[in-house]
C-alpha cells in the first residue's frame, strides 16, 4: 500500500456507492468478501519502505496506540451501515488480513478486540482464513495463543533476510535469531506459518541470498513470499542510490535470485500458486492475496487503506490524524476513488490472471464486456518462445486457447507477457 494516493473522484461524505455499482450487487452475492485492516505503527521507519506507516507512538486524537483501536472500529462500522443501506447482499468475510506497519506493535488484545468487532459488524465465514503480519522481535507465545484464542489462523512474519548486512542496509532492526523463536511461538499455538522474504538488496551476493532462502526453508514454513527490492522514489534508500552511497538494482541480479528462489523452494515442497508466492499445498496458500489477484471484493479499513466492490475502487486519506476526525465526524475516511471501466476492467483480469499459477482461462477472459479475442499468433508464440504453456480446460483441448500458464521464464517477463497479450 504506497504511501503516495492515486488522484480519483471525490467520495461523498455518506461514502454512496454509484448506480452501476448498486445494480451489480446481487450478482456477487456468492463471490468472495476481505477486509484488510491497515496498523499503520512502526517502531523504525525500514529505509526501503514507501508505505503509510509511522513512528510515533500518539499521531494525534483518536490516532494514538491506545485509541486507534477503537477509530478503526468506526470505520468497520461505516462499513456495515454503508453496505446494509446499500442493499448490499450477506457476504460473511472469508479473509481478514491485518497489515502496516507492524500490527503486533499493538497489544494483541487490542487486534482480538478489532477481529471481534469485524465478526459481530459484518460476519465471518466458518473456516475463514484471518492473518496477522508480525516483526519477529514482538511474538512470542503469550502473543500467539491471544491471537489463537481470538481466531487467527496465520502469522505473517517480516524476516527480510538471514544477513545481518542485508537487514542493516533494510534498516531492519529485528535480531535475526528472533525469527526462529517467533516460528516455535506461532506453531505452537497452531497457526500457520509464513515468512517474507526480499531479494535484491544492494550489496546482497547470490551466496548471502542463498543463505536467506536455506536458512528460511530450514525453519519448515507453511508458505513463503518473496518479494524483489523495489527503489521506490520518495524513500531514504532512494537518495542514498541517487547520491551513490549505494548501488541500484540489478535486473539481472533480480532474475539470478528468482530462479535460484524457484529452485531451492520447489526442492523443498513449495510450489508458485502467484509470481512471488510459494506453498507447501493448497490449503496453505494465502487466501487473501488471491482475492486480489483473482479481482474479488474487500474492505480496506485505516488510513490510506484501499478498497474494491464491484470494479468501484477508492482509497482512504492518509494521515491518521485526518482519518480520525473524518470517522469522528460521522463522514467517510473516502479520500478519493475511480470507477473502472470495462476496457481498465477486462486489462486488470488479464494482468492479474497471468500472474497465478491457474493461468488466465482464455474463452472466459474473451466473454468480459471490454475484453477483445486474444491473438492466435501471439498465444502460439508465447508458447514457441517457452514463455507460456498450454493448460488445457480438459485432455481433448491442446490449444494455447484453453489456458495460458506462465512458465519459469514467462514469470521473469509477467509485465511483457501481459503487454504482448493486450497488444
Amino acid at each position: 500500500m504506497p504511501a503516495t494516493l492515486p488522484v480519483g473522484d471525490p467520495v461523498p461524505a455518506d461514502g454512496a456507492l454509484p448506480a452501476r455499482v448498486l445494480a451489480g450487487l446481487g450478482g456477487r452475492a456468492s463471490a468472495p468478501l476481505g477486509l484488510y485492516v491497515h496498523i499503520p505503527f512502526c517502531s523504525v521507519r525500514c529505509g526501503y519502505c514507501d508505505f503509510n506507516t509511522y513512528t510515533a507512538e500518539d499521531l494525534g486524537p483518536g490516532a494514538s496506540r491506545e485509541s486507534y483501536p477503537e477509530t478503526l472500529i468506526r470505520e468497520l462500522e461505516f462499513a456495515a451501515d454503508l453496505l446494509a443501506r446499500s442493499g448490499a447482499p450477506e457476504r460473511p468475510l472469508r479473509t481478514i488480513f491485518f497489515g502496516g506497519g507492524t500490527p503486533t506493535l499493538l497489544p494483541a488484545e487490542s487486534l482480538a478486540r478489532i477481529l471481534e468487532r469485524a465478526r459481530s459488524l459484518l460476519g465471518v465465514a466458518p473456516g475463514a482464513e484471518v492473518t496477522t503480519e508480525a516483526n519477529p522481535d514482538t511474538v512470542d507465545e503469550a502473543t500467539a495463543a491471544t491471537l489463537a484464542e481470538a481466531g487467527f489462523t496465520r502469522v505473517s512474519l517480516g524476516m527480510q533476510s538471514a544477513v545481518p548486512k542485508v537487514l542493516r542496509t533494510l534498516d531492519r532492526t529485528h535480531d535475526p535469531a528472533n525469527v526462529t523463536r517467533a516460528v516455535d511461538a506461532v506453531r505452537s499455538q497452531g497457526l500457520q506459518v509464513s515468512l517474507d522474504l526480499i531479494y535484491g538488496t544492494p550489496g546482497e551476493t547470490l551466496e548471502d541470498w542463498r543463505t536467506s532462502l536455506e536458512t528460511a526453508v530450514a525453519m519448515d514454513p507453511d508458505h513463503v513470499s518473496a518479494y524483489s527490492l523495489i527503489v521506490e522514489e520518495g524513500t531514504a534508500m532512494a537518495a542514498k542510490v541517487r547520491r551513490g552511497e549505494l548501488p541500484d538494482v540489478d535486473p539481472d541480479d533480480h532474475a539470478d535470485k528468482y530462479l535460484l528462489t524457484d529452485e531451492l523452494l520447489s526442492a523443498a515442497g513449495h510450489q508458485w500458486y502467484e509470481v512471488s508466492n510459494f506453498s507447501r499445498d493448497e490449503s496453505t496458500r494465502s487466501q487473501h492475496n488471491l482475492n486480489y489477484w483473482r479481482d474479488s471484493d474487500w474492505w480496506g479499513a485505516g488510513p490510506g487503506a484501499h478498497s474494491h466492490l464491484g470494479g468501484l475502487r477508492w482509497w482512504n486519506v492518509k494521515h491518521p490524524a485526518a482519518y480520525a476526525q473524518r470517522l469522528h465526524q460521522g463522514i467517510t475516511p473516502g479520500h478519493g476513488r475511480e470507477l473502472l471501466d470495462d476496457d481498465a476492467q477486462a486489462l486488470e483480469h488479464l494482468m492479474l490472471r497471468l500472474r497465478i499459477a491457474e493461468g488466465l482461462d482464455v474463452a472466459e477472459h474473451e466473454a468480459l464486456p471490454g475484453a477483445r479475442r486474444l491473438d492466435d499468433g501471439v498465444l502460439r508464440a508465447l508458447v514457441h518462445e517457452g514463455l507460456a504453456q498450454e493448460g488445457p480446460l480438459n485432455p481433448d483441448e491442446r490449444s494455447p486457447r484453453g489456458r495460458v500458464v506462465l512458465t519459469l521464464q514467462g514469470r521473469l517477463l509477467a509485465d511483457a507477457v501481459t503487454r504482448r497479450l493486450s497488444g
